[in-house]
């Protein structure tokens, strides 16, 4: 397997197991092939750019990102999906258990949106509790030239809104709005009752631990 995601923690590939670094919220990205997922999240990682296309994600990627929110500095995993659709049994490995799910169309392509609700579908059914992030890539694209722009944003806005989603229009060649995405993202599992839960137990994990050493 060849991914383009160079990350500074670890990659992982369908069928590895994951180190035991810890990782505070897995985020997964979801949609169809060729919609930018992994330059979204090439540009919110490692601040750059690829000029020219990817090779395709086979099972998904995997990278570890630390995030300020508040005082806490917490760990997103972050696992980008292949999107092309005989790899769809395997995507739902990946988006199984994730506290938040990026679900992407492309602002050029009318179809990718029509397949992101279907995934969005998906995470309702399967996933209840996974907050859903719509996000639209290319922005840079539309705003150079009107005429490319195949969905509507107030469209994508009204569909945001019946499916209690947060929606963010990005261009990973310019980063408009991805660290916004993220910080989002981060913020949302921050004040969520997961994140209290999570940190109450680790808590008493520590606590028990420490009393083990003392006897």
């Amino acid at each position: 397997m060849q991914n383009q995601i160079l990350s500074p923690v670890l990659i992982l590939s369908a069928g590895h197991t994951m180190s035991s670094q810890r990782v505070d919220a897995k985020v997964v990205l979801l949609g169809k092939e060729h919609v930018g997922k992994t330059s979204l999240v090439e540009r919110y990682v490692h601040k750059r750019f690829q000029i020219g296309p990817y090779q395709n994600t086979i099972g998904a990627a995997f990278v570890a990102k630390p995030i300020q929110v508040g005082e806490k500095v917490l760990t997103l995993g972050i696992w980008d999906t292949a999107g092309a659709e005989r790899y769809e049994a395997m995507s739902r490995i990946y988006y199984r258990g994730a506290c938040a799910a990026i679900v992407c169309y492309d602002l050029t392509d009318s179809g990718s949106f029509s397949r992101l609700k279907f995934w969005v579908k998906e995470l309702q059914n399967c996933e209840q509790q996974c907050k859903i992030y719509l996000c639209g890539t290319k922005s840079d694209l539309v705003e150079a030239n009107r005429s490319f722009r195949q969905v509507d944003y107030h469209d994508a806005q009204d569909y945001a809104e019946e499916v209690e989603a947060e929606l963010f229009e990005t261009s990973s060649k310019t980063g408009r709005n991805i660290d916004e995405l993220f910080q989002k993202v981060a913020e949302d599992f921050y004040n969520s009752t997961a994140f209290q839960v999570m940190t109450e137990e680790r808590e008493l994990d520590q606590h028990q631990r420490k009393g083990c050493c003392h006897h």
